[in-house]
């Protein structure tokens, strides 16, 4: 073992970003998550320290799509958040006695389902689907609650890109 991976990591802060890569065809990015098999998501991750939710959403993004939102036109803030329970198999990742999240959703509108690059300790397999489906297929209620948003706002959010 390398002396890296006996270096703790620092405790999350129990705020996170999430984000739905789209198309203007009502595509939809799903991430399969390494540490959880069969658990689909759309791009989400923790703040970082001195971060904007803006800013949260950006770097993990680009780390786990490689998707660049400056090419984009930045990403969309959606104005839209969820408050949830952080699971137990991952509150040792958190402060002590830190229960639950606080998730920021935004949004970032591609021109056609490209493919991600993934990091491969973070993510298995990804698949572009239709909007409605993918609010099928996700794991998490945060998430399904998220593209049910981006769905009812849809022409709103995609008018003000193209």
């Amino acid at each position: 073992m390398s002396a890296e991976s006996h270096v703790a990591k620092p405790l999350k802060i129990p705020r996170s970003a999430l984000v739905i890569a789209f198309t203007p065809a009502r595509e939809v990015l799903l991430i399969e998550r390494a540490d959880f098999s069969g658990f689909w998501q759309s791009v989400t991750g923790s703040q970082e320290g001195g971060e904007s939710w803006a800013d949260t959403a950006q770097r993990e993004l680009m780390e786990e799509t490689g998707f660049d939102a400056a090419l984009y036109g930045g990403v969309i803030d959606l104005n839209y958040r969820n408050v949830y329970c952080i699971y137990p198999r991952w509150r040792h990742r958190y402060p002590p006695r830190v229960t639950h999240n606080e998730e920021r959703c935004f949004a970032v509108c591609v021109p056609t389902a490209i493919t991600p690059r993934l990091a491969p300790h973070e993510h298995l397999a990804f698949e572009w689907m239709p909007l409605e489906a993918a609010a099928r297929k996700v794991t998490s209620w945060s998430n399904v609650a998220a593209l049910r948003h981006l769905q009812s706002s849809f022409a709103l959010v995609v008018g003000n890109r193209l």
